[in-house]
């Protein structure tokens, strides 16, 4: 058995579950923030048997996409402050899959 582990951008989490639900995958998740963007990720947990791992992997790749947004940085010295946009990539899914050595529904 497997525990797949996804981080999801906020804005694509919604489809994925959607999705995930539709093909009968049990699924929990958490609502989380990135520590690099401080913006907000769903992390979702799916327990499946060793033989449905690429299912969802391909659910979630097929409904979360990676995009480039415009971040605002602030360069200068101390009196002087000056705003430079950095384009950084946003959103999509980052995806791990964990050996579960034991499950149990309670």
């Amino acid at each position: 058995m497997k525990m797949v582990l996804a981080v999801v951008d906020k804005d694509d989490s919604h489809m994925v579950m959607q999705h995930l639900i539709k093909d009968g995958f049990s699924i929990t998740t958490l609502s989380t923030t990135g520590g690099f963007l401080r913006a907000g990720n769903v992390t979702i947990l799916v327990g499946v048997e060793d033989d449905k791992t690429q299912d969802v992997i391909e659910i979630i790749r097929e409904h979360s996409r990676s995009r480039t947004q415009h971040m605002p940085t602030m360069l200068g010295a101390e009196t002087f402050l000056q705003s430079m946009p950095v384009e950084v990539s946003v959103g999509g899914a980052t995806v791990f899959v964990l050996n579960v050595e034991q499950f149990e529904k309670i």
